[in-house]
């Protein structure tokens, strides 16, 4: 996947003084030794450094893992560990960070050789709030070996993408369309996020395009659009429209990219776009978002982030669809009561004009766009990817900063069910335990807009790990309560 980071955790083992060092060093080893057997060994980088109590060790710990080109920091308590000289260290790490302990090992060895770093997780989470260094830690941060192998991999999603927010660039092309203050950005959260974003008017973008005629590179790129739609290629003569537009954002991006490693896009798709470009551009969205770039459509600048989000979690390509609309009861009834385990209110439609990639679609043309057409010559809306929305877990989601600049999430995983959904547009019918109250007591009490991100596959774990460690208090995450948990604002007689 492009424009993901490969992310490299340095794991560094502390060792309090009044504790043998050899304990921190053993179970290092060990922890190294059982993560190269069950994961990437690539994914890891062993710090021969073990900090006593002294910045001397820590600074040294510290030129080590920069040295060896870690993005990531594991401080590993391998016995009580050094409280002070631990967090300094984390607090001078410029990237994500965790930390976990070692379990103790035998009943027959709990003299010399154990080390309480039980004990001394407490003092490190205490330190670290005085320090105010966020760091990751695991639900059950202690563990032997193999178990602390799996919480540094469960941390490599997570840092990935905090380290990929980090060095994000956002670029918006124009303002949102009218009557669309749903997607309402305040852009002060992004700066507090580190993310860095560049805002341009559409007449930016209509120059940049208008730049780009005739460029011999159209050709290709039309070609590769063609293969990739094959038989769905219902209106042809769009394409090198289609294909001037995807250079024009790819240019773009690489000559405004600046100083920053990964991108994402917020653009404008209508109503002006498709009379002066002549096309509307889902299909070249669905590409560059399919190759790991997000395109969001309307300007939607928490939702093109979003996106970003779940493309560095999933190392997959996401898509950006409406809330859209409810399921009828006659096919609730037809095709899903007693076939699925879900309630008639746990289903809805997920649908865009046309910004999914192919490859998420079981099948797909390349069309005009219905609901323009409506107001519009049909020849100025093609260019939108339609089709059903392939089966399987999904993840439904979004990161958002309110009007009064108060970042909100909320995520809920549930699945595409094999449904026709007898529609148009890029379209599929979702459903979701209990989506009926979380679509009330979540997302319009917490004034969400109806754009959501979806991964394809379940990664609500990982997922809420990377909202707490960017800032978003717990009480602003929303998800898909139980039926017998109920909302604070929900009705308890109804």
């Amino acid at each position: 996947m492009n424009n993901v980071p490969k992310i490299k955790i340095g794991i560094v083992a502390v060792s309090r003084d009044c504790f043998p060092a050899s304990l921190a060093e053993n179970r290092r080893k060990a922890l190294v030794a059982a993560y190269s057997k069950k994961y990437d060994a690539a994914d890891i980088y062993e710090c021969p450094v073990t900090i006593i109590e002294s910045e001397t060790d820590m600074q040294a710990a510290l030129e080590d893992v920069k040295k060896a080109g870690c993005e990531a920091l594991c401080v590993y308590l391998g016995n009580f560990g050094p409280e002070i000289s631990e967090t300094m260290l984390a607090q001078k790490f410029e990237g994500p960070k965790m930390f976990c302990a070692a379990a103790e090992e035998s009943q027959n060895d709990l003299g010399d050789g154990r080390g309480d770093a039980f004990c001394g997780m407490l003092n490190a989470s205490y330190n670290l709030a005085l320090r105010n260094v966020k760091a990751y830690i695991p639900e059950y941060p202690v563990g032997d070996a193999e178990d602390c192998a799996d919480m540094i991999h469960d941390f490599l999603p997570v840092a990935r993408t905090v380290y990929a927010l980090q060095n994000l660039k956002i670029f918006t092309f124009g303002p949102r369309p009218l009557n669309f203050l749903a997607c309402n950005a305040p852009i002060k959260q992004l700066y507090n996020l580190g993310v860095e974003i560049e805002e341009n008017s559409e007449l930016d973008l209509f120059e940049a395009y208008h730049k780009h005629d005739n460029d011999p590179r159209i050709a290709d790129v039309v070609a590769d659009m063609a293969k990739e739609l094959g038989a769905g290629n219902k209106v042809s003569e769009v394409l090198p429209k289609l294909a001037q537009y995807e250079l024009t954002l790819k240019d773009w991006v690489e000559q405004h990219k600046g100083t920053r490693k990964y991108f994402a896009i917020a653009g404008k798709c209508w109503p002006a776009f498709q009379t002066q470009f002549g096309f509307v551009p889902c299909y070249v969205n669905s590409r560059l978002t399919g190759s790991g770039l997000p395109v969001s459509c309307e300007v939607d600048i928490y939702g093109a982030l979003s996106e970003f989000i779940g493309t560095c979690i999933s190392e997959q390509s996401v898509t950006l669809l409406d809330i859209n609309n409810s399921v009828p009861k006659d096919m609730y009834e037809q095709s899903i009561k007693g076939k699925f385990d879900y309630k008639h209110t746990d289903t809805f439609m997920g649908f865009h004009c046309g910004n999914t990639c192919s490859s998420r679609l079981s099948h797909f043309e390349m069309k005009y766009q219905k609901i323009m057409a409506r107001n519009l010559p049909r020849e100025v809306t093609n260019g939108t990817l339609e089709g059903t929305i392939e089966p399987g877990q999904i993840t439904f989601y979004r990161l958002q900063s309110t009007a009064d600049n108060i970042l909100r999430a909320y995520e809920a995983e549930g699945e595409v069910l094999p449904v026709e959904p007898m529609s148009f547009g890029g379209i599929g019918v979702f459903a979701i335990k209990e989506m009926g109250r979380f679509y009330r007591h979540v997302l319009i009490q917490k004034n969400f807009p109806h754009h959501g991100a979806v991964m394809f596959g379940h990664y609500a774990k990982p997922l809420y790990e990377v909202f707490k460690y960017i800032g978003v208090d717990v009480s602003e995450i929303g998800y898909n309560q139980p039926a017998e948990v109920r909302y604070p604002t929900e009705n308890p007689f109804a």
